[in-house]
């Protein structure tokens, strides 16, 4: 297992994240969930093989999830890394139990840290804008919560770019809590995030964490093409509908790994690992079995071949404005005759240069 520094941070969690959506038979995602002991045959297996990068959300399961990875988590705690979500609410009755906003998220962490068993995260995350909290109240209560010592780091899920950048350059402009981690949809078959968050991460210091990279199970190989343009498969899919360029990534997916002679999983989840800007990838099993396959994504490399084939697949275009940051583009700006770089070669920053 590799580690990596999430972010521009010191906290260090596996290339692979453990998914625990499945963990429990409750609430909403009790359809496709585990029963507590078959969630501990996949925990401890992903803890076996090195992982350390747990992933939860008090909305999963009505909040066995959270519960049950409590438990299994009580020997390893210390070695682990911890994260639940909060925003999705947990009293329709109660106007202020759900959302972004300050008394919501407090009293969320409270319950997610008496459901998991433990006094602090090592990251809490909130889990979906809701369009109304200011981004100030949002980074300064999470700032709070780190220096009340509830939680170690801080981080957003699915929200738009400007407001992980808006609440980046509010933590740094009054010396809060970084957003340290950005979780957001991504694999070959939506690759939307490509036009503005992987530079975001790297301007701003904040790790992306890629959930769903075999496409809700498209990329799996378990569909197939039925009569008359229908689709067939043993699975769960959303609204039973594929799209011609979802159908063309799919094709490529299978070529690759046949042609590698690697499950078209492994295929999906190492491409979307070795993206630019992506540093972990939230994978879910439904079995120890499945989970070891996952496991087994980095296992080797995508030839530059086998990359091109899924590139051109998957390509989404670029749509405007992001159009015109192409090199033809560019070409009117700043004349194609000056050589005009962004450093030197061999430049770093001066603190890096000294011996």
């Amino acid at each position: 297992m590799e580690y990596f520094l999430l972010g521009r941070s010191g906290l260090r969690v596996s290339r692979l994240a453990l998914g625990t959506m499945n963990f429990g038979i409750a609430g909403f995602h009790a359809s496709y969930g585990r029963s507590e002991d078959e969630s501990a045959a996949i925990f401890h297996r992903y803890v076996e093989a090195g992982g350390n990068f747990i992933d939860t959300a008090d909305f999963y399961t009505a909040g066995e999830s959270e519960r049950i990875v409590g438990r299994l988590a009580r020997k390893t705690r210390d070695r682990l890394v911890l994260t639940s979500k909060f925003t999705n609410t947990v009293d329709p009755a109660d106007p202020n139990a759900g959302g972004n906003g300050r008394k919501h998220m407090i009293r969320a962490l409270e319950d997610s840290l008496r459901r998991l068993g433990t006094d602090y995260l090592d990251l809490y995350l909130l889990h979906t804008w809701d369009r109304i909290t200011p981004v100030e109240e949002v980074v300064r209560t999470l700032d709070d919560l780190v220096r009340a010592g509830k939680i170690r780091y801080a981080g957003l899920s699915d929200v738009p770019a400007w407001y992980a950048a808006r609440a980046q350059s509010l933590a740094e402009a009054h010396g809060m809590a970084p957003m340290v981690s950005l979780q957001l949809p991504y694999s070959l078959v939506n690759r939307t995030i490509e036009a503005e968050y992987p530079a975001l991460a790297r301007e701003l210091g904040i790790g992306l964490t890629a959930w769903s990279p075999i496409g809700g199970g498209l990329l799996t190989g378990k569909y197939r093409r039925g009569a008359g343009g229908g689709i067939e498969g043993d699975g769960r899919l959303g609204d039973g509908q594929v799209t011609d360029q979802q159908w063309r990534v799919i094709d490529a997916v299978a070529a690759v790994a046949a042609d590698l002679g690697r499950p078209m999983a492994q295929v999906a989840v190492n491409w979307a690992a070795t993206q630019p800007g992506i540093g972990a990838v939230i994978v879910g099993a439904s079995s120890p079995a499945q989970l070891d396959t996952n496991l087994a994504a980095l296992d080797f490399e995508l030839p530059a071949d086998a990359r091109r084939q899924l590139d051109e697949a998957s390509d989404p275009g670029v749509q405007a404005p992001y159009s015109m940051f192409t090199s033809r583009y560019q070409s009117w700006i700043v004349s194609p005759g000056l050589s005009i770089g962004d450093k030197p070669a061999g430049y770093a920053p001066p603190l890096l240069n000294r011996a």
